[in-house]
């Protein structure tokens, strides 16, 4: 009877407060359903706690930390900017491959054997790792009988940046450009097709006419060296240059290259940009398809775990329910908690039902603001002074746009003061009335905003203009007689200030909105380009180190006017003294990279110049990266930025962020936007720390006291006509055959 009635007693406690294990993992597949990871793992108690440990802050950050120092190696290798002994290097990549083999046993001890043995990204870094040993240990054979060998493995570094699964955006990337290649290999086929035709046309039109270019060489003689001409022809860097010889023998030659130009550099190449966007658009939409079906999938698992029977139902319960945010979101405030759990459990009945608790991960990424109304220190001091009708006067004078306004003129007028002659007298005294008002604006704006508030984290533009005006005013008043200190130090903050201001304006807003918006995503962009970078620039290193050499301008030898290579003797390569311009080592190989990206007039110069050096074949490594990074990733992010500039001008608002807004209205506690930003105070006080403006402003703080809350984005990208966006019924119906649309229009 005793064990009987102890199992009794236990059983209610146990369905009303799950065990810490079940809070722990329904926890983990919140907190991936939050951030869209994709990580299947082990549900054993074992296997969460390394888990949790897998994806901690410290591990990923560890883990970055080494992939830097692997990538950086190239620095330190021959050719190296900064020499080491390869003894050194070797210790240092040994060490980074056992970090990342160590990670990577790491991950298989949490996710089942199944899904890590078929995952490519796994067998990817397994392979590295071997091969990297192999090269290892063949180059370090060789350099100890002194037989130089080539670091073949040094190319695939960057697999472990991709392959890592906290670099899930570049995959996201990668994966934009293998889904792209099938559709647009047929466009860029038919583009060669049409190059090749040319070429023999051009064989024909012009080679056996004896025509010299401007340098003495054969003109069109040659089909490899035709059909490079005319490629470089339509990234338009040897044009007008290629022409003139057929234009100056006669200028109806001049109607082919202007035929080419149009088929090849204005169609084909639209053509490219047209393919590429489509397929981006396409397999975004089926993405977000998939990671919706994903997300829901986690949070039905982590519903499943806390379920417990209340009546016919299943629900969570309130205190479980909040437990799980508590882990899941360990640093949010009780009153955005509270406000969370109002808005799940509408009916506050103890519990929180499927349906609602589905929706937790997307309540947990959308940010409320808690904005804490603060008195001004004068109103507590001197309250019949500070709210007086000459002290009211002057607080709504500050508040009002027209304030604004007039310091826009002044500085528009000081802007025109410092293009002017600082060396007369008037100029400098004019430079000091400036600066007065500057401190004058800045201490009317202390005394009618609250200085905790004008000066809070978020008021970026508030600390500058204090800190440029007071190292203005330093450096005028313990200089006085150098009137280039203070020029200097205005004109600065006139120039940023002119920024800020302009950018209030609506529709830059939405520019500059959507910037920051996608700057995340640029960096992922970022990551993918020096990946390609760090390909190109180790591969080139390999081939051309050594063969191209720079002297000081200064020097006149023989060596320093053909870049210490008589291959080049007579070239534009040496004639322009591009000798810098080589890859001797990592540095200048991303230099070299970068300047064939802009094109211009570099890439026929620099692929002359080093297939000069080497061999004609040379030519392929500047095509092929051509190909790679501005036929493709270029495009690729082109359309990547249309498509957020197209989203940005259809926002709508969200139904989780009108739940929220509705909700923290209905509890009291909420701010309208116009009110935080009437009268233009967001470039005052920001709306997180103010949340009162306009001419009854002083009427609003009296009644807005402690704390409130306001949603600190009203919008999320979703287009009016995006089909690829699904709405939140559409996402808690979601099956498995909803991942990928049978028939997609765009």
């Amino acid at each position: 009877m005793p064990k009987s009635h102890r199992l009794r007693k236990w059983r209610p406690r146990s369905r009303s407060l799950k065990p810490a294990k079940d809070l722990l993992l329904a926890a983990a597949y919140v907190s991936d359903a939050q951030y869209n990871r994709n990580v299947p793992f082990q549900t054993s108690p074992q296997a969460i706690r390394l888990y949790y440990f897998y994806k901690h802050w410290a591990m990923r950050a560890a883990t970055y930390v080494f992939i830097c120092v692997h990538l950086s190696l190239a620095l330190f290798e021959e050719p190296a900017l900064f020499p080491l002994p390869f003894w050194a290097t070797s210790i240092a990549e040994v060490l980074c491959l056992t970090v990342f083999f160590g990670r990577l046993v790491h991950f298989a001890k949490v996710t089942p054997q199944m899904v890590f043995w078929k995952d490519t990204k796994n067998i990817c870094i397994m392979v590295t790792i071997v091969l990297t040993l192999i090269d290892l240990i063949i180059y370090g054979s060789l350099e100890a009988v002194y037989i130089h060998s080539v670091r073949w493995s040094r190319p695939l570094r960057p697999v472990f940046l991709i392959n890592f699964s906290e670099s899930r955006q570049i995959r996201r990337a990668f994966r934009s450009i293998r889904n792209t290649l099938p559709d647009i290999l047929y466009v860029f086929l038919l583009f060669l097709f049409s190059v090749l035709i040319f070429s023999l046309m051009a064989l024909k039109l012009f080679g056996d006419r004896g025509l010299r270019t401007a340098e003495g060489a054969s003109y069109f003689t040659n089909i490899l060296e035709t059909a490079f001409e005319l490629y470089v022809l339509v990234t338009t860097a040897n044009s007008p240059d290629v022409m003139m010889p057929a234009y100056n023998f006669n200028w109806w030659y001049s109607l082919y290259f202007i035929t080419y130009i149009i088929i090849n550099t204005y169609i084909f190449m639209s053509v490219f940009l047209a393919v590429v966007y489509n397929n981006y658009r396409k397999h975004l939409k089926n993405e977000i398809r998939k990671l919706a079906y994903l997300k829901r999938h986690k949070m039905i698992e982590a519903f499943n775990i806390l379920k417990v029977k209340v009546g016919t139902e299943f629900m969570v319960k309130e205190a479980t329910w909040k437990r799980l945010v508590k882990v899941v979101a360990p640093d949010i405030s009780s009153s955005h908690l509270e406000l969370l759990l109002r808005i799940s459990d509408e009916g506050q009945k103890g519990h929180v039902d499927k349906t609602n608790f589905l929706r937790l991960a997307d309540l947990l990424n959308i940010q409320v603001v808690t904005i804490n109304i603060k008195r001004h220190p004068l109103e507590a001091w001197v309250p019949r002074v500070y709210q007086s009708s000459a002290s009211l006067l002057i607080k709504k004078m500050v508040r009002h746009r027209i304030f604004i306004w007039v310091y826009d003129v002044i500085i528009l007028i000081n802007a025109i003061f410092i293009a002017l002659d600082e060396k007369n007298p008037f100029i400098s005294y004019a430079e000091w009335l400036f600066l007065s008002l500057y401190v004058i604006e800045i201490l009317l704006k202390l005394y009618t905003y609250e200085p905790r508030a004008y000066f809070g984290r978020k008021q970026f533009w508030n600390w500058f203009d204090m800190l440029i005006i007071l190292a203005a005013l330093v450096a005028t008043v313990a200089n006085a007689t150098i009137q280039s200190g203070q020029c200097q130090h205005v004109a600065l903050h006139l120039s940023l200030r002119l920024v800020s201001e302009t950018l209030l304006y609506p529709r830059f807003r939405v520019i500059v909105t959507t910037l920051i918006n996608i700057g995340p995503t640029m960096l992922m962009f970022g990551g993918l380009v020096f990946v390609v970078y760090y390909a190109f620039a180790v591969i080139g290193m390999e081939a051309f180190h050594g063969k191209v050499q720079f002297f000081d301008p200064n020097f006149t030898t023989s060596d320093a006017l053909v870049c210490g290579n008589p291959a080049l003797k007579g070239s534009a390569f040496a004639r322009d003294r591009y000798c810098k311009n080589n890859f001797n080592d990592l540095a200048s190989s991303f230099i070299v990279l970068m300047e064939l990206t802009v094109v211009n007039q570099c890439l026929p110069l620099l692929a002359d110049g080093f297939a000069l050096v080497t061999h004609q074949a040379a030519k392929l490594y500047f095509i092929l990266f051509h190909i790679v990074v501005v036929i493709l990733i270029v495009n690729i992010f082109v359309a990547f930025i249309l498509e957020a500039f197209f989203v940005a001008y259809s926002l709508e608002k969200s139904e989780l962020e009108t739940a929220i807004e509705k909700k923290i209205q209905e509890l009291g506690v909420g701010i309208q936007e116009d009110d935080v930003q009437g009268g233009k105070l967001t470039d005052n006080v920001d709306a997180k720390d103010s949340g009162f403006s306009g001419d009854d402003g002083d009427n609003k703080r009296k009644a807005l006291k402690g704390l409130y809350c306001r949603i600190a984005s009203k919008s999320k990208l979703r287009g009016e006509g995006e089909e690829g966006s699904p709405s939140l019924d559409e996402i808690l119906n979601f099956s498995p055959n909803d991942i990928y649309p049978k028939n997609p229009n765009f």
